[in-house]
């Protein structure tokens, strides 16, 4: 407004901050009433054959960089995934993880077709046979074997479906999880 006194800016103002104030906290509680977006320390249930299984998902590229390194709270039955946008080889090591883990490669239909012991502090790569790895879940070492999970096996995709939902990705992002 060209030529408007102070008092009427003043009003203006005041009016549209009010206006803006409003549309954020409408924001906010849509935000609140769906949750919290999760984050890579969060636990998401999710099953291999008919086994329970607490999961951190790794998705991110930081979070699968630093994978278990320095962790040594991991108990029975709690365990890392790391979530691939597609198939592909795979190959991991053990820098700065002083716990002694098994690592089993699913394909993209969630079935288990390795698995291989990975040793504290160890940095020799343990790369996967086959090139259409999508999923690589890291457990307790033995706990495969505890578990009765063999090459064949499958990851509840349903269930990562909806934790991956739970961190805010968009599925179309992973090929074979698409909506």
């Amino acid at each position: 407004m060209k030529n408007a006194n102070p008092v009427s800016r003043l009003v203006s103002l005041a009016f549209a901050l009010v206006a803006l104030a409003s549309l954020t906290a409408c924001g906010q509680a849509q935000e609140s009433a769906s949750g919290p977006v999760k984050t890579g320390s969060d636990w998401f249930e999710i099953k291999v054959a008919k086994t329970p299984v607490q999961m951190q998902l790794a998705v991110t590229t930081e979070e699968m960089q630093h994978g278990l390194m320095g962790r040594k709270d991991l108990k029975s039955g709690e365990g890392m995934l790391f979530v691939y946008a597609r198939p592909q080889k795979v190959s991991f090591w053990m820098r700065n993880t002083p716990t002694a883990l098994d690592i089993g490669f699913f394909t993209s239909d969630g079935a288990l077709r390795e698995v291989y012991p990975l040793f504290p502090f160890d940095e020799r790569p343990v790369p996967s046979r086959s090139e259409e790895i999508q999923f690589a879940l890291e457990m307790k070492q033995g706990w495969f074997e505890f578990a009765d999970i063999k090459p064949g096996d499958k990851l509840d995709l349903n269930t990562l479906k909806q934790a991956l939902k739970a961190r805010g990705m968009k599925l179309s992002a992973f090929e074979n999880l698409g909506d």
